[in-house]
């Protein structure tokens, strides 16, 4: 027997679900395919070009995803190259949060890239391959971590950050949580897999467009 509760929740996530259905004859689904596709071509990338991408993942933290687009473009080599104060120092001529703790995180990252490349060459699942990530690289939690999978062509994790609890919020989907425990994160992305399940959509894929639904852009 269905009981009224889901009928509910169902209803709204429709709602939701709909607004994405107009999305995908337009532009925005050109733009989401060139970025899967760019992100499934990652795994082809050596281990620095990889470990490039976690740092810029780690930078993501509280800050804006633009925002730390433009220093890892702008860093270049840096994070794999730099020495911890000199890492501070760039972030910090790059306007960047938090150059001081990140700077120490990335340095520290840098002594795992053997690991890293290890895990990431193995078979293990995704959610086994975000355990180790968030066990093992300081400043990583499951949204960096998720971020990173998918960045690098992973397509089953969910990246729940602020734009998309708002999103599901403002869609009476969620009530918003006052922290986002690994509970907690683990149960929003069950409601992300039910509405990607609706639309023959993977996670990764359901995330750029819940993404430029709330908005308006593309990014990564």
């Amino acid at each position: 027997m269905i009981t009224f509760k889901f009928v509910s929740t169902s209803r709204k996530m429709q709602v939701l679900i709909d607004k994405i259905l107009k999305l995908k004859p337009s532009e925005v689904k050109n733009l989401v395919d060139a970025r899967i596709k760019e992100f499934s071509e990652f795994k082809n990338h050596s281990i620095h070009i990889i470990f490039n991408e976690l740092c810029f993942c780690i930078t993501t933290a509280n800050c804006s995803a633009e925002r730390c687009i433009d220093v890892q473009k702008r860093m270049g080599d840096g994070f794999l190259t730099l020495s911890e104060t000199e890492l501070a120092s760039k972030l910090k001529e790059y306007k960047y949060r938090f150059p001081n703790v990140r700077s120490k995180y990335i340095f520290e990252a840098r002594k795992k890239i053997g690991q890293l490349e290890n895990i990431i060459k193995s078979e293990y699942e995704e959610q086994i391959l975000r355990e180790w990530i968030v066990k093992n690289i300081k400043g990583i939690g499951y949204k960096e971590a998720s971020h990173f999978l998918r960045n690098i062509g992973y397509n089953n994790l969910a990246i729940i950050d602020f734009h998309i609890i708002d999103l599901l919020v403002e869609n009476n989907l969620i009530k918003r949580p006052k922290t986002l425990t690994k509970t907690k994160y683990l149960e929003i992305e069950e409601i992300l897999k039910e509405i990607g399940t609706r639309l023959k959509m993977n996670l990764a894929e359901l995330d750029l467009y819940l993404w430029y639904l709330e908005t308006g852009k593309i990014l990564k």
